[in-house]
């Protein structure tokens, strides 16, 4: 089941590289109320507050296409509706603030654009790291995750990865010809880089490796993508490795009820997962 939500929106002409924030009035008192609970309950370890503040998640709608807001690009801060790919940058945004001991909304807004942003920096649609495997490269270059999938055993696979220039009329944003070449430009930048992944049927026999906390991405054999999934790894009291995450499936942050490596046995393109570490850096 799919949600729709309708939210009154408020422009904040501030904060983040002085760009643009689109944020509710309502999502600006959900994370003031989220950071005071998790300022509460922090772990000792990164992996831990992140598997926390994701937890803090559970049953929060699962909703599509938040970012696409408006007619040019803001830094859109919505804690009442995720898909896959926002729960893990708000998580990671609130875990890496509370290890760093931060905890204004100015803070939060700054985190989610380095997260968020090629470089960091917000300047328009095409910066957006649209393209996972560029958000978990982009994100190891600022020092906030690393790539482990290699020291796993990952396997390199050479893969044009190019949907959004190839199925142009999917993305409004893209019907601006400036918008367009930057992103075709940025898939070119793409293709000089192997994709390296575990293989499906070596996930269970490296689990164990995979620390709670730890960013999975699913990689597919779909023409021209990289991933279609992510979520958070979180060990769960069955001894085996579990996914927290937004699904679209079930419309809500959930955990999976079997382990991560059944999951992607349900997934017909999945052909394994890619693993980022986060690392703790102060802002």
């Amino acid at each position: 089941m799919k949600y729709k939500t309708f939210l009154p929106i408020l422009f904040l002409g501030l904060m983040a590289s002085a760009q643009q924030i689109t944020c509710s009035p309502k999502d600006k008192s959900l994370f003031e109320d989220k950071i005071a609970a998790l300022q509460k309950t922090q772990a000792s370890f990164l992996g831990d507050t992140i598997v926390a503040v994701g937890k803090s998640f559970l049953d929060t709608p699962y909703v599509e296409k938040t970012l696409e807001v408006g007619e040019t690009e803001s830094l859109v801060v919505n804690l009442q509706g995720l898909d896959c790919t926002t729960f893990v940058e708000n998580v990671f945004a609130f875990g890496t603030m509370l290890k760093s001991k931060q905890s204004s909304f100015e803070d939060f807004t700054k985190t989610l654009e380095t997260i968020r942003y090629r470089d960091g920096d917000l300047k328009g649609y095409p910066s957006r790291l649209h393209y996972f495997t560029e958000w978990i490269r982009n994100n190891e270059k600022k020092g906030l995750v690393k790539d482990i999938t290699s020291d796993l055993g990952g396997v390199e696979l050479n893969k044009p990865i190019n949907f959004m220039g190839t199925h142009r009329s999917l993305y409004p944003f893209l019907s601006n010809d400036t918008n367009f070449a930057i992103i075709q430009q940025a898939e070119k930048e793409l293709a000089k880089e192997n994709l390296c992944y575990l293989p499906q049927d070596q996930v269970e026999s490296n689990e164990q490796q995979i620390q709670s906390g730890d960013i999975i991405a699913l990689a597919t054999s779909i023409k021209g993508l990289d991933v279609t999934h992510t979520g958070i790894a979180i060990h769960q009291p069955d001894g085996r490795l579990h996914l927290l995450h937004a699904s679209s499936k079930n419309g809500k942050v959930e955990i999976t009820q079997e382990p991560l490596v059944d999951y992607l046995k349900n997934i017909k393109s999945n052909i394994g997962i890619i693993v980022a570490r986060p690392v703790l850096l102060s802002f």
